[in-house]
């Protein structure tokens, strides 16, 4: 197979972003997973932050984080969860396991823990059930410097100075779970609610993400635009980005099959599956681009991710799946995929953290493991801030069933800061490696190193065996003037850095 790069050509910024993350409150995600109480004497911990976490995720260099949901966004109200732990309002929390929410995990406890993370903060603000004055409130309270009301009571809860809300989510699934509106509907509530958040600080100025598709819902995405930018002045200001929500189903949504037990025709079904979001991006794309050709307005692909059947014996509600090599493959198809689109694409978040969907990292009491996923964001992270560059992959359709064939091989390539190449090479043969014969045109390539994440398609970390799998370093690969020559095994995720 061929591999073609031309470094010279450079053809958009990849976004950091585009490898964030999403911590809703959700079965053991926020609760167990991420946050286990300042008291918790039996689980290291800082300011209820889990020691063991927060230094894996900082790790990968988590960009962003958004929270609080999700459905559970638009139920969410933010008073609930400031102040006093022991005055804090409890309730059920109706979309996810019928549990009770206490609330112990708010605002300061979100911003404490990106603090520790050292990531941007992307909140999901209440439409649903929510009102503009709520809404308002909670953007005053976290941002405003000043005499205020909403100020002062965030300096009497303990934080004097204000925050940085870099990202606002404008309501969640509004066409779902969120209030099950019209696109049209939905749409002249956003120009309302996001009126009201307000960029106090302009040199910290707060990005507005409108609620935007389910799939391939194009009237959704065409309605919004049409009643937003109906007119020339409403182009800038107030929109700077459109979700989409997308997940992997490999037999669908009722049975959705199960997350370690599965044969070679679903391994490729799901990857098919997996492969259909560039359709919608494309598809989603051309959409806005008839309302905002000079791409002023970001896709945020905040939802994505495989999503089966929970694992047996626990709560339906947690959504809590184990995580194969399968996984890491969907991972880094959509990686490549996100870069490819960097033009329109500018943030990404998988669904979800920590013990919720395709996880990174999966908790047990005082154990942790982490997921071949997050391996696959950690050989990723070297895109961020980069530059994606012009490369194409010979590859051939493979797969057991005429619907759901696939490419075997899958590529994106980038330039970091101080001109080093970063390939992301995807196999995705259940069976058959291939030999790769690559040319970086116009270059003398000095060297060259590798690190894979693989194996056979059902293997994952348990809390007894850890580290079955995890990130190796690759050695298979040669270089000689502006070639390189490497076999990538089946069923692997290859991330290659040459100096040029």
């Amino acid at each position: 197979m061929k591999l073609y790069i031309n470094p010279k050509n450079t053809l958009g910024h990849i976004n950091p972003e585009l490898q964030g993350h999403f911590s809703e409150h959700l079965g053991r995600c926020i609760y167990e997973g991420i946050y286990v109480g300042e008291d918790n004497k039996d689980i290291p911990n800082v300011n209820g932050m889990r020691c063991d976490v927060v230094e894996a995720l900082k790790q990968i260099n988590i960009p962003v984080l958004r929270w609080p949901g999700g459905c559970f966004a638009d139920e969410y109200h933010w008073k609930d969860g400031i102040g006093p732990k022991e005055t804090r309002k409890k309730m059920i929390n109706t979309h996810w396991g019928g549990v009770v929410e206490d609330n112990s995990f708010g605002t300061h406890e979100f911003m404490e823990l990106c603090r520790q993370l050292g990531c941007k903060t992307y909140i999901n603000g209440n439409v649903g059930s929510g009102t503009v004055q709520e809404m308002s409130e909670w953007v005053e309270y976290m941002t405003f410097e000043g005499v205020s009301p909403m100020a002062d009571l965030r300096a009497k809860n303990g934080h004097e100075d204000p925050w940085r809300v870099d990202y606002f989510g404008v309501g969640n699934e509004n066409w779902g779970c969120g209030g099950n509106m019209t696109p049209e509907y939905y749409a002249n509530l956003y120009r309302r609610y996001q009126t009201y958040v307000r960029t106090y600080n302009h040199e910290k100025p707060i990005s507005k993400i409108c609620c935007g598709a389910n799939v391939d819902d194009y009237g959704w995405t065409d309605g919004v635009m049409s009643t937003c930018f109906r007119s020339p002045e409403f182009l800038h200001g107030f929109m700077d980005g459109l979700s989409l929500h997308y997940y992997t189903h490999p037999e669908g949504w009722i049975e959705k099959g199960s997350a370690t037990e599965f044969d070679e025709k679903v391994w490729y079904k799901t990857l098919s599956k997996t492969l259909y979001i560039e359709d919608l991006i494309n598809h989603h794309a051309a959409i806005m681009d008839k309302y905002d050709k000079h791409h002023k307005v970001g896709m945020i692909i905040d939802e994505w991710g495989t999503w089966y059947t929970c694992e047996p014996g626990t709560n339906p509600g947690f959504l809590y799946q184990q995580n194969t090599i399968r996984d890491a493959l969907v991972a880094g198809l959509n990686l490549n995929i996100f870069n490819k689109h960097c033009d329109r694409v500018k943030m990404a978040n998988i669904a979800q953290m920590v013990n919720v969907l395709q996880a990174v990292i999966l908790t047990d009491g005082d154990k942790m493991i982490k997921t071949p996923t997050y391996h696959v964001f950690d050989m990723f992270k070297h895109h961020q801030d980069g530059e994606l560059v012009e490369s194409f992959i010979e590859s051939e359709k493979i797969g057991l069933e005429d619907e759901f064939m696939v490419p075997s091989l899958q590529e994106s390539v980038s330039m970091d800061k101080e001109g080093r190449l970063h390939i992301t090479i995807n196999n995705l043969s259940a069976d058959k490696a291939y030999n790769v014969d690559g040319l970086i045109a116009d270059a003398k390539i000095l060297s060259v190193s590798g690190e894979i994440v693989g194996g056979e398609m059902h293997e994952h970390n348990t809390f007894e065996e850890p580290e079955k799998v995890t990130k190796r370093m690759f050695k298979d690969v040669s270089a000689s003037g502006d070639r390189i020559n490497f076999t990538i095994p089946a069923s692997s995720v290859l991330h290659l850095s040459i100096v040029l």
